[in-house]
């Protein structure tokens, strides 16, 4: 099963890839899989590279990353670059940013983004997130958005991200969450809306597997509801369950998440 949702991931991301010339449609994915734009708005950040943006995320965590000029950061999921680039305008000539993707054409597109910038302080991996191809300990500040939720397996990627922040660093992620329960019809129809709900936990769920990792200090910084369309709700359920859902608080959110690693 999760070699299938990679193999589903690569495809989808790998057509965005070669399609998308930036600010398409959202929440991790867009149209190949499902998707409405929930991405934040980049424009007025320092670093940020328009061919770089294909609106697939659903929040900034750069902005509750405290990047300090000098560090060392990682990006997971890092797409065309976007976050990467952001970061590097925050660690400045001094420090270093890292981009990770598993999506061979993402790999590819933020390389010749870089080129175009000549950054010579950032690099892009082929790599899977339970699997980083870093040693351990080697990064101030781990970064990520709206790419955990489509991780089968959290608590590895977790883990992983625990193995390779130096111990004092800290990450600041941006992913997706359930609150409540979703019905069956709503929860089938939101995938097809925005394609990370399917391996979204509830948020409970998702900080209990942070805190099982061991990192410490951690909290929400942000929270933002994705309010699905009245259409879709109609779709998915009589009216009068379609209002009682919508009173009852369930939901999906965006999360931006801050954690650090222990020192010592």
């Amino acid at each position: 099963m999760a070699d299938d949702i990679k193999q589903v991931v690569r495809q989808k991301y790998g057509e965005l890839a070669r399609a998308r010339d930036g600010g398409g449609c959202g929440c991790c994915g867009g149209d190949p899989i499902g998707g409405e734009n929930f991405a934040d708005d980049y424009t007025q950040l320092d670093g940020y590279l328009p061919a770089a943006d294909l609106g697939l995320g659903c929040g900034l965590p750069t902005r509750d990353a405290f990047v300090r000029p000098g560090d060392t950061v990682l990006d997971l999921g890092s797409g065309a670059g976007n976050d990467v680039f952001v970061a590097r305008a925050l660690t400045g000539p001094t420090g270093q940013v890292i981009g990770v993707d598993m999506v061979p054409e993402m790999v590819a597109r933020a390389r010749a983004n870089a080129e175009r910038l000549g950054a010579t302080n950032v690099t892009f991996h082929l790599g899977e997130i339970e699997a980083l191809p870093l040693d351990e300990a080697t990064v101030d500040v781990v970064i990520s958005n709206c790419v955990l939720n489509l991780v089968p397996d959290k608590a590895r990627a977790f883990a992983e991200i625990r193995r390779v922040l130096r111990p004092g660093g800290h990450f600041s992620v941006s992913d997706i969450v359930l609150v409540g329960e979703l019905p069956a019809g709503v929860r089938e129809s939101a995938v097809m809306y925005a394609g990370c709900v399917a391996g979204a936990l509830q948020e409970q769920e998702y900080l209990d597997v942070i805190a099982a990792t061991g990192f410490v200090d951690v909290e929400v910084r942000k929270r933002k509801r994705i309010e699905l369309p009245d259409e879709l709700l109609a779709q998915a359920l009589p009216p009068a369950e379609a209002a009682a859902f919508r009173a009852s608080g369930a939901g999906i959110w965006s999360l931006t998440v801050f954690g650090r690693r222990a020192e010592g």
